[in-house]
Protein backbone atom coordinates (compact mmCIF):
# COMPACT_ATOMS: atom_id res chain seq x y z
CA UNK A 1 0.00 0.00 0.00
CA UNK A 2 1.57 3.44 -0.76
CA UNK A 3 0.87 5.54 2.05
CA UNK A 4 2.21 8.60 0.80
CA UNK A 5 1.06 10.10 -2.05
CA UNK A 6 3.56 11.73 -4.66
CA UNK A 7 2.06 14.50 -6.59
CA UNK A 8 3.48 15.37 -10.19
CA UNK A 9 2.89 19.01 -9.90
CA UNK A 10 2.83 21.42 -7.27
CA UNK A 11 0.07 23.52 -6.36
CA UNK A 12 2.08 26.44 -5.51
CA UNK A 13 4.03 29.07 -7.21
CA UNK A 14 6.09 31.77 -5.92
CA UNK A 15 3.63 34.43 -7.51
CA UNK A 16 0.34 32.79 -5.59
CA UNK A 17 2.80 32.69 -2.37
CA UNK A 18 3.13 36.50 -2.51
CA UNK A 19 0.18 37.30 -3.67
CA UNK A 20 -1.20 36.12 -0.71
CA UNK A 21 1.53 37.12 1.58
CA UNK A 22 1.86 40.83 0.93
CA UNK A 23 -1.55 41.72 1.51
CA UNK A 24 -1.32 39.88 4.33
CA UNK A 25 1.76 41.54 5.96
CA UNK A 26 0.08 44.97 5.09
CA UNK A 27 -2.91 44.13 6.85
CA UNK A 28 -1.25 42.98 9.98
CA UNK A 29 1.39 45.14 10.12
CA UNK A 30 -1.54 47.88 11.06
CA UNK A 31 -2.29 45.79 13.96
CA UNK A 32 0.79 46.48 16.18
CA UNK A 33 0.05 50.29 15.21
CA UNK A 34 -2.36 50.06 17.53
CA UNK A 35 -0.20 50.19 20.52
CA UNK A 36 2.54 52.28 18.46
CA UNK A 37 -0.13 54.77 17.81
CA UNK A 38 -0.65 54.83 21.98
CA UNK A 39 2.76 55.19 22.77
CA UNK A 40 3.23 58.16 19.94
CA UNK A 41 0.37 59.88 21.25
CA UNK A 42 1.48 59.61 24.85
CA UNK A 43 4.96 59.98 24.17
CA UNK A 44 4.03 64.05 22.92
CA UNK A 45 2.65 64.66 26.63
CA UNK A 46 5.49 65.13 27.68
CA UNK A 47 5.24 62.83 30.89
CA UNK A 48 7.53 59.29 30.72
CA UNK A 49 4.53 58.21 32.89
CA UNK A 50 1.83 58.52 30.67
CA UNK A 51 3.97 56.59 28.52
CA UNK A 52 4.77 54.00 31.07
CA UNK A 53 1.38 53.84 32.08
CA UNK A 54 0.18 52.98 28.64
CA UNK A 55 3.02 50.48 27.97
CA UNK A 56 1.94 48.39 31.05
CA UNK A 57 -1.64 48.29 30.16
CA UNK A 58 -0.79 46.76 26.58
CA UNK A 59 1.69 44.94 28.15
CA UNK A 60 -1.58 43.16 30.36
CA UNK A 61 -4.26 43.43 27.77
CA UNK A 62 -1.33 41.11 25.45
CA UNK A 63 -1.28 39.11 28.63
CA UNK A 64 -5.06 38.00 28.80
CA UNK A 65 -5.72 38.24 24.74
CA UNK A 66 -2.65 36.55 23.78
CA UNK A 67 -3.12 33.72 25.85
CA UNK A 68 -6.69 33.06 23.48
CA UNK A 69 -4.18 34.10 20.34
CA UNK A 70 -5.15 30.71 19.27
CA UNK A 71 -8.35 31.08 18.52
CA UNK A 72 -7.20 33.26 15.29
CA UNK A 73 -4.06 30.56 14.81
CA UNK A 74 -6.37 27.30 15.08
CA UNK A 75 -9.27 28.72 13.20
CA UNK A 76 -7.42 29.52 10.28
CA UNK A 77 -5.19 26.63 10.25
CA UNK A 78 -8.82 24.18 10.18
CA UNK A 79 -10.29 26.07 7.85
CA UNK A 80 -7.26 25.96 5.33
CA UNK A 81 -7.41 22.51 5.36
CA UNK A 82 -10.98 22.38 4.78
CA UNK A 83 -10.17 23.75 1.21
CA UNK A 84 -7.70 21.31 0.57
CA UNK A 85 -10.56 18.26 1.87
CA UNK A 86 -13.38 20.54 0.06
CA UNK A 87 -15.57 19.38 2.92
CA UNK A 88 -18.65 21.80 3.36
CA UNK A 89 -18.75 20.31 7.26
CA UNK A 90 -15.44 21.11 7.80
CA UNK A 91 -15.63 24.18 6.76
CA UNK A 92 -18.74 25.23 8.99
CA UNK A 93 -17.39 23.68 12.19
CA UNK A 94 -13.99 25.42 11.76
CA UNK A 95 -16.09 28.72 12.60
CA UNK A 96 -18.89 27.35 15.13
CA UNK A 97 -16.30 25.56 17.58
CA UNK A 98 -14.23 28.25 17.56
CA UNK A 99 -16.80 30.93 18.14
CA UNK A 100 -18.72 28.66 20.70
CA UNK A 101 -15.07 28.75 22.95
CA UNK A 102 -14.75 32.28 22.38
CA UNK A 103 -17.74 32.90 23.83
CA UNK A 104 -17.13 30.67 27.31
CA UNK A 105 -13.70 32.34 27.53
CA UNK A 106 -14.85 36.10 27.08
CA UNK A 107 -17.78 35.14 29.88
CA UNK A 108 -14.86 34.25 31.94
CA UNK A 109 -12.59 36.59 31.60
CA UNK A 110 -15.53 39.59 32.49
CA UNK A 111 -15.94 37.69 35.81
CA UNK A 112 -12.53 37.60 36.95
CA UNK A 113 -11.34 40.98 35.53
CA UNK A 114 -10.97 42.93 38.59
CA UNK A 115 -8.81 39.66 40.49
CA UNK A 116 -6.73 40.11 37.43
CA UNK A 117 -6.02 43.52 37.96
CA UNK A 118 -4.98 43.12 41.18
CA UNK A 119 -2.56 40.29 40.38
CA UNK A 120 -1.29 42.12 37.30
CA UNK A 121 -0.49 44.73 39.50
CA UNK A 122 1.08 42.42 42.15
CA UNK A 123 3.98 41.59 38.79
CA UNK A 124 5.10 45.10 38.39
CA UNK A 125 7.09 47.39 40.25
CA UNK A 126 6.26 50.74 39.53
CA UNK A 127 5.35 54.32 40.45
CA UNK A 128 2.44 55.36 42.12
CA UNK A 129 1.35 57.43 39.23
CA UNK A 130 2.31 54.68 36.68
CA UNK A 131 0.22 52.58 38.78
CA UNK A 132 -3.08 54.99 38.13
CA UNK A 133 -2.82 55.48 34.62
CA UNK A 134 -2.24 50.96 34.15
CA UNK A 135 -5.52 51.19 35.98
CA UNK A 136 -7.34 53.48 34.24
CA UNK A 137 -6.45 52.15 30.85
CA UNK A 138 -7.26 48.60 31.90
CA UNK A 139 -10.89 49.37 33.57
CA UNK A 140 -12.07 50.62 29.96
CA UNK A 141 -10.98 48.60 27.75
CA UNK A 142 -11.22 44.94 29.49
CA UNK A 143 -14.82 45.59 28.16
CA UNK A 144 -13.83 44.64 24.81
CA UNK A 145 -12.77 41.15 25.71
CA UNK A 146 -16.22 39.57 23.90
CA UNK A 147 -15.83 41.49 20.65
CA UNK A 148 -11.27 40.93 20.63
CA UNK A 149 -11.67 37.00 21.32
CA UNK A 150 -14.93 36.39 18.61
CA UNK A 151 -12.77 39.13 16.40
CA UNK A 152 -9.90 36.45 16.25
CA UNK A 153 -12.08 33.75 15.08
CA UNK A 154 -13.80 35.96 12.38
CA UNK A 155 -10.29 37.19 11.10
CA UNK A 156 -8.92 33.18 11.09
CA UNK A 157 -11.74 32.09 9.10
CA UNK A 158 -11.52 34.67 6.78
CA UNK A 159 -7.62 34.31 6.72
CA UNK A 160 -8.27 30.80 6.24
CA UNK A 161 -10.61 31.45 3.58
CA UNK A 162 -7.94 33.15 1.89
CA UNK A 163 -10.11 36.25 1.56
CA UNK A 164 -7.57 38.26 1.18
CA UNK A 165 -9.35 41.68 0.68
CA UNK A 166 -11.80 40.83 3.36
CA UNK A 167 -8.99 40.49 5.93
CA UNK A 168 -7.13 43.30 4.83
CA UNK A 169 -10.55 45.40 5.15
CA UNK A 170 -11.35 44.43 8.64
CA UNK A 171 -7.48 45.07 10.08
CA UNK A 172 -6.95 48.56 7.94
CA UNK A 173 -10.17 50.47 9.08
CA UNK A 174 -10.28 48.99 12.81
CA UNK A 175 -6.84 50.27 13.02
CA UNK A 176 -7.65 53.16 10.95
CA UNK A 177 -10.37 54.13 13.15
CA UNK A 178 -8.36 53.10 16.36
CA UNK A 179 -5.54 56.28 14.98
CA UNK A 180 -8.13 58.48 14.18
CA UNK A 181 -10.05 58.27 17.49
CA UNK A 182 -6.63 57.89 19.50
CA UNK A 183 -5.28 61.81 17.79
CA UNK A 184 -9.12 62.94 18.76
CA UNK A 185 -10.05 62.14 22.29
CA UNK A 186 -6.07 63.20 23.57
CA UNK A 187 -5.09 65.52 21.53
CA UNK A 188 -8.40 67.32 20.94
CA UNK A 189 -10.41 66.68 23.60
CA UNK A 190 -7.56 65.96 26.26
CA UNK A 191 -8.70 62.92 27.44
CA UNK A 192 -5.13 61.48 28.20
CA UNK A 193 -4.95 57.53 28.82
CA UNK A 194 -8.39 57.00 29.58
CA UNK A 195 -9.04 58.64 25.64
CA UNK A 196 -6.57 56.16 24.74
CA UNK A 197 -7.76 53.47 25.44
CA UNK A 198 -11.62 54.35 24.37
CA UNK A 199 -9.91 54.82 21.20
CA UNK A 200 -9.04 51.02 21.36
CA UNK A 201 -12.43 50.06 22.71
CA UNK A 202 -14.49 51.52 19.69
CA UNK A 203 -12.43 50.16 17.17
CA UNK A 204 -12.61 46.49 18.64
CA UNK A 205 -16.39 46.63 18.69
CA UNK A 206 -16.46 47.76 15.18
CA UNK A 207 -14.15 45.33 14.26
CA UNK A 208 -16.11 42.16 15.21
CA UNK A 209 -19.05 43.67 13.87
CA UNK A 210 -17.95 43.90 10.59
CA UNK A 211 -15.66 40.19 11.00
CA UNK A 212 -19.40 39.20 11.63
CA UNK A 213 -20.98 40.60 8.34
CA UNK A 214 -18.04 39.11 6.08
CA UNK A 215 -18.13 35.49 7.59
CA UNK A 216 -22.05 35.38 7.07
CA UNK A 217 -21.41 36.87 3.51
CA UNK A 218 -19.36 33.73 2.43
CA UNK A 219 -21.47 31.19 5.09
CA UNK A 220 -25.02 31.54 5.92
CA UNK A 221 -26.78 30.47 8.62
CA UNK A 222 -28.77 27.65 6.64
CA UNK A 223 -25.92 26.12 5.94
CA UNK A 224 -24.57 26.42 9.68
CA UNK A 225 -27.98 24.75 10.59
CA UNK A 226 -27.49 22.11 8.29
CA UNK A 227 -23.78 21.06 10.93
CA UNK A 228 -25.22 22.16 13.77
CA UNK A 229 -26.24 18.63 15.64
CA UNK A 230 -22.54 17.71 15.43
CA UNK A 231 -20.63 21.20 16.23
CA UNK A 232 -20.68 20.02 19.73
CA UNK A 233 -19.37 16.61 19.93
CA UNK A 234 -17.37 15.27 22.70
CA UNK A 235 -14.19 14.08 20.67
CA UNK A 236 -14.33 17.03 18.21
CA UNK A 237 -14.16 19.06 20.74
CA UNK A 238 -11.35 17.19 22.74
CA UNK A 239 -9.36 17.48 19.76
CA UNK A 240 -9.58 20.89 19.28
CA UNK A 241 -8.95 21.75 22.51
CA UNK A 242 -5.46 19.61 22.59
CA UNK A 243 -4.45 21.63 19.52
CA UNK A 244 -5.42 24.36 20.94
CA UNK A 245 -3.37 23.80 24.40
CA UNK A 246 -0.45 23.11 22.97
CA UNK A 247 -0.85 27.14 20.73
CA UNK A 248 -2.06 28.16 24.45
CA UNK A 249 1.55 27.12 26.35
CA UNK A 250 2.95 28.51 23.42
CA UNK A 251 1.31 32.23 24.07
CA UNK A 252 1.92 31.89 27.59
CA UNK A 253 5.77 31.46 27.30
CA UNK A 254 5.87 34.33 25.11
CA UNK A 255 4.04 36.65 27.17
CA UNK A 256 6.23 35.19 30.47
CA UNK A 257 8.98 36.11 28.15
CA UNK A 258 7.37 39.85 27.15
CA UNK A 259 6.40 40.32 31.32
CA UNK A 260 9.75 39.55 32.90
CA UNK A 261 11.01 41.85 30.02
CA UNK A 262 8.93 44.65 30.68
CA UNK A 263 8.92 43.94 34.41
CA UNK A 264 12.93 43.98 34.21
CA UNK A 265 12.95 47.66 32.42
CA UNK A 266 10.37 48.91 35.20
CA UNK A 267 12.81 48.33 37.52
CA UNK A 268 15.85 50.07 35.90
CA UNK A 269 13.67 53.37 36.09
CA UNK A 270 10.50 55.27 34.42
CA UNK A 271 13.10 56.94 31.61
CA UNK A 272 14.70 53.00 30.54
CA UNK A 273 11.28 51.93 30.81
CA UNK A 274 9.59 54.56 28.00
CA UNK A 275 12.98 54.12 26.09
CA UNK A 276 12.36 50.36 25.78
CA UNK A 277 8.38 50.85 25.60
CA UNK A 278 9.43 52.58 22.21
CA UNK A 279 11.68 50.42 20.64
CA UNK A 280 9.61 47.58 21.99
CA UNK A 281 6.56 48.71 19.60
CA UNK A 282 8.97 48.85 16.80
CA UNK A 283 9.78 45.38 17.63
CA UNK A 284 5.97 44.68 17.46
CA UNK A 285 6.00 45.94 14.06
CA UNK A 286 8.82 44.33 12.78
CA UNK A 287 6.97 40.67 13.85
CA UNK A 288 4.01 41.51 12.26
CA UNK A 289 5.12 42.17 8.87
CA UNK A 290 6.73 38.48 9.25
CA UNK A 291 3.23 37.46 10.67
CA UNK A 292 1.86 38.10 7.26
CA UNK A 293 4.00 35.98 5.45
CA UNK A 294 3.40 33.29 8.32
CA UNK A 295 -0.18 33.76 7.53
CA UNK A 296 0.39 32.82 4.02
CA UNK A 297 2.57 29.96 5.31
CA UNK A 298 -0.32 29.06 7.51
CA UNK A 299 -2.94 29.07 4.65
CA UNK A 300 -0.64 27.18 2.20
CA UNK A 301 1.04 24.73 5.10
CA UNK A 302 -3.21 23.67 5.74
CA UNK A 303 -4.24 23.24 1.99
CA UNK A 304 -1.31 20.77 1.70
CA UNK A 305 -2.33 18.52 4.22
CA UNK A 306 -5.68 19.07 3.69
CA UNK A 307 -5.27 17.38 0.36
CA UNK A 308 -2.26 15.32 1.53
CA UNK A 309 0.04 16.72 -1.24
CA UNK A 310 3.82 16.04 0.21
CA UNK A 311 5.17 17.60 -2.75
CA UNK A 312 3.13 21.31 -2.58
CA UNK A 313 4.32 21.61 1.43
CA UNK A 314 7.60 20.94 0.53
CA UNK A 315 6.66 24.07 -1.88
CA UNK A 316 5.69 25.92 1.12
CA UNK A 317 8.49 25.23 3.46
CA UNK A 318 11.24 26.67 0.71
CA UNK A 319 9.07 29.73 -0.29
CA UNK A 320 8.38 30.76 3.42
CA UNK A 321 12.74 30.09 4.40
CA UNK A 322 13.60 32.20 1.52
CA UNK A 323 11.19 34.86 1.99
CA UNK A 324 12.38 35.17 5.66
CA UNK A 325 15.87 35.99 4.39
CA UNK A 326 14.41 38.58 1.79
CA UNK A 327 12.10 40.77 4.54
CA UNK A 328 15.14 40.22 6.88
CA UNK A 329 17.33 42.38 4.80
CA UNK A 330 14.81 44.90 3.59
CA UNK A 331 13.64 45.69 7.60
CA UNK A 332 17.50 45.69 8.56
CA UNK A 333 18.04 48.74 6.08
CA UNK A 334 15.12 50.63 6.62
CA UNK A 335 15.84 50.27 10.17
CA UNK A 336 18.98 51.79 9.77
CA UNK A 337 18.55 54.45 7.09
CA UNK A 338 14.78 55.34 9.24
CA UNK A 339 16.49 55.14 12.65
CA UNK A 340 16.19 58.70 13.35
CA UNK A 341 12.72 59.68 11.77
CA UNK A 342 11.21 56.61 13.29
CA UNK A 343 12.35 57.47 16.66
CA UNK A 344 11.13 60.95 16.58
CA UNK A 345 7.94 59.90 15.37
CA UNK A 346 7.07 57.78 19.30
CA UNK A 347 8.16 60.71 21.22
CA UNK A 348 10.02 64.72 21.67
CA UNK A 349 11.40 63.35 25.40
CA UNK A 350 15.35 64.35 24.54
CA UNK A 351 16.09 62.00 27.55
CA UNK A 352 14.33 59.22 26.28
CA UNK A 353 15.46 59.89 22.67
CA UNK A 354 18.79 59.59 23.49
CA UNK A 355 18.31 55.74 25.77
CA UNK A 356 16.42 54.87 22.30
CA UNK A 357 19.17 55.50 20.32
CA UNK A 358 21.86 53.88 22.85
CA UNK A 359 20.17 50.36 22.50
CA UNK A 360 18.48 50.58 18.82
CA UNK A 361 21.31 48.08 17.54
CA UNK A 362 19.48 45.37 18.78
CA UNK A 363 16.22 46.30 16.28
CA UNK A 364 18.61 45.95 13.78
CA UNK A 365 19.88 42.74 14.58
CA UNK A 366 16.12 41.50 15.40
CA UNK A 367 14.85 40.74 12.28
CA UNK A 368 17.72 38.29 11.32
CA UNK A 369 17.20 36.49 14.79
CA UNK A 370 13.65 35.93 14.38
CA UNK A 371 12.26 35.63 10.60
CA UNK A 372 12.61 32.02 10.13
CA UNK A 373 11.03 31.45 13.39
CA UNK A 374 8.28 33.05 12.23
CA UNK A 375 7.48 32.27 8.84
CA UNK A 376 8.11 28.17 9.84
CA UNK A 377 5.65 29.13 12.74
CA UNK A 378 2.90 29.76 9.97
CA UNK A 379 3.92 26.38 8.54
CA UNK A 380 3.38 24.57 11.77
CA UNK A 381 -0.27 25.90 12.70
CA UNK A 382 -1.23 25.49 9.09
CA UNK A 383 -0.43 21.72 9.81
CA UNK A 384 -1.75 21.66 12.83
CA UNK A 385 1.57 20.30 14.45
CA UNK A 386 1.56 22.07 17.37
CA UNK A 387 3.63 20.11 19.90
CA UNK A 388 6.66 20.75 18.17
CA UNK A 389 5.12 24.85 18.23
CA UNK A 390 4.96 24.37 22.54
CA UNK A 391 8.28 22.73 22.43
CA UNK A 392 9.72 25.11 20.71
CA UNK A 393 8.91 27.72 22.97
CA UNK A 394 9.51 26.02 25.89
CA UNK A 395 13.19 25.53 25.04
CA UNK A 396 13.19 29.22 23.79
CA UNK A 397 12.14 30.75 27.29
CA UNK A 398 14.45 29.04 29.32
CA UNK A 399 17.56 30.21 26.95
CA UNK A 400 15.51 33.53 27.79
CA UNK A 401 15.65 33.07 31.65
CA UNK A 402 18.93 32.14 31.92
CA UNK A 403 20.34 34.58 29.82
CA UNK A 404 18.20 37.28 31.59
CA UNK A 405 19.64 36.45 34.97
CA UNK A 406 23.32 36.71 33.82
CA UNK A 407 23.16 39.03 30.98
CA UNK A 408 21.39 42.12 33.19
CA UNK A 409 23.75 41.57 36.32
CA UNK A 410 26.92 42.14 34.19
CA UNK A 411 25.31 44.60 31.38
CA UNK A 412 22.38 45.80 32.69
CA UNK A 413 19.55 46.98 29.97
CA UNK A 414 21.92 45.61 27.06
CA UNK A 415 21.73 42.63 28.77
CA UNK A 416 17.91 42.51 28.75
CA UNK A 417 18.10 43.60 25.15
CA UNK A 418 20.21 40.57 24.75
CA UNK A 419 18.50 37.86 26.32
CA UNK A 420 15.68 38.86 24.05
CA UNK A 421 17.90 38.38 20.77
CA UNK A 422 18.62 35.14 22.32
CA UNK A 423 15.16 34.07 22.42
CA UNK A 424 14.34 35.00 18.87
CA UNK A 425 17.44 32.91 17.41
CA UNK A 426 16.53 30.03 19.83
CA UNK A 427 13.02 29.86 17.78
CA UNK A 428 14.45 29.90 14.53
CA UNK A 429 16.62 27.31 15.62
CA UNK A 430 14.32 25.13 17.20
CA UNK A 431 11.49 25.20 14.80
CA UNK A 432 13.82 24.83 11.58
CA UNK A 433 14.92 21.57 13.38
CA UNK A 434 11.15 19.74 14.30
CA UNK A 435 10.43 20.40 10.27
CA UNK A 436 11.37 17.29 9.22
CA UNK A 437 9.60 15.57 12.39
CA UNK A 438 6.53 17.25 10.99
CA UNK A 439 6.95 16.24 7.25
CA UNK A 440 7.55 12.31 7.90
CA UNK A 441 4.36 12.51 10.77
CA UNK A 442 2.02 14.63 9.84
CA UNK A 443 2.23 13.30 5.93
CA UNK A 444 2.10 9.60 7.15
CA UNK A 445 -1.09 9.75 8.90
CA UNK A 446 -2.59 12.24 6.19
CA UNK A 447 -2.39 10.27 3.48
CA UNK A 448 -3.74 6.54 5.50
CA UNK A 449 -6.74 8.78 6.70
CA UNK A 450 -7.12 9.45 3.16
CA UNK A 451 -7.01 5.96 2.07
CA UNK A 452 -8.86 4.56 4.49
CA UNK A 453 -11.95 7.04 3.79
CA UNK A 454 -11.60 5.99 0.22
CA UNK A 455 -11.42 2.58 0.02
Amino acid sequence: MQIIRKSAKTDLSIEMYLAVALPFMLSTVTQPLLGAVDTAVVGHMRNPANVGGVAIGAVLFNTIYWIFGFLRVSTSGLMAQSLGSKSEADRVFAYLRPISLALVISLVILLLQNHMLKAAMHVYSVDSDVADHVRTYYRIRIWGAPFVLLGYVNLGWLMGSKCVKSSMLLQITANVINSVLDIFFVLVLHWGVAGVSLATLISQIYSFGLGLYLVLKQMNLKQMRAYFDEVFKACAFLDLLRTNGNLMIRTICLLIMTNLFMSKAAILGTVVLAANAILYQIQYIISYMFDGFSNASSIFAGQAVGKADRAMFVQVVSISKKSAWIISSIITLVLIVLKNPLLGIFTSMEDVLEICRTYYIWLEVFPWMIGVGMVLYGVYSGALFTASIRDSMVISLVVFIVSLHIGTLRLGNHGLWLAFILFSLSRSITMARYIGKLLNSKFQMTSLRKEIESA
